[in-house]
């Protein structure tokens, strides 16, 4: 299943590539691709979730397949009010998501299943978890637009998607994140916050899109300087998600 989408993604980010204002066929077909795509994500899980009578959301892998069908389903979904059918911004979108799948196919991510040890047995994880990720999927199309902004020669659609997404991305990270994450860290340890290197990576990415919205917001700073803090944001955000693992040992190692 992730095979499907892995094609339908990047003949959606072709079309939305060839499609134009007078010429919109390609990118209604592409919008049509990117929900077969996260369909075949969703029955991706659900299987997954049944080999292990448990939903299947404790694994990087598990992680990147719901990151890329939230972000598809964001293209399918937001064709109007969040992209303005701006074919640039959803065909790098399609792309992002074209690139996560291919590094989800590759032997760098183990599709290995297991069932999850008594401790991760708990649906407050699966709410942590699901929600976490459809924010950071809206913080990748957030990340997309910045990078757009900096090249397209009318970056305004780019600029406004960027904010729109951010925001309603924060909303969903410090949701799963902090909020669901540490109901499930008192139920799981007995305490709400522990400042295990994957809490306190968490707080750093809430607490910098945090002042990347005060900024915005607020103090009204220029487009260049608001591209450019989303862009490190979003690397501090991948960190979190991937680095911490890797390179750090805690609680969350085994995610």
């Amino acid at each position: 299943m992730a095979e499907v989408a892995l094609i339908t993604n990047l003949i959606a980010f072709v079309l939305y590539a060839l499609s134009r204002p007078q010429r919109p066929q390609p990118a209604r077909i592409a919008r049509v691709l990117t929900a077969v795509a996260a369909l075949s994500l969703l029955g991706l899980l659900v299987e997954r979730s049944i080999r292990i009578s448990f939903p299947a959301l404790t694994g990087i892998y598990e992680g990147l397949v719901v990151l890329v069908l939230s972000l598809d389903a964001v293209l399918a979904l937001g064709d109007r009010a969040i992209f303005r059918r701006n074919a640039a911004l959803r065909a790098a979108g399609a792309f992002t998501a074209f690139l996560f799948l291919a590094v989800l196919s590759s032997p760098l991510v183990s599709a290995d299943l297991y069932p999850p040890i008594p401790v991760l047995r708990s649906y407050w994880l699966v709410v942590h978890v699901a929600f976490s990720f459809v924010g950071l999927a809206l913080f990748t199309v957030g990340v997309v637009a910045a990078v757009l902004g900096f090249v397209l020669h009318d970056p305004t659609t780019a600029d406004r998607a960027r904010d729109q997404v951010v925001a309603l991305g924060f909303v969903f990270y410090v949701t799963g994140g902090l909020i669901f994450g540490a109901i499930w860290a008192e139920s799981a340890w007995g305490r709400f916050w522990g400042w295990d290197p994957k809490e306190t990576w968490a707080l750093i990415t809430t607490l910098f899109y945090t002042g990347y919205l005060h900024l915005r917001y607020v103090r009204k700073v220029s487009q260049p300087l608001a591209r450019t803090l989303v862009i490190i944001a979003w690397v501090i955000a991948g960190f979190t998600f991937l680095g911490v693992n890797a390179l750090m040992s805690g609680l969350h190692s085994y995610a």
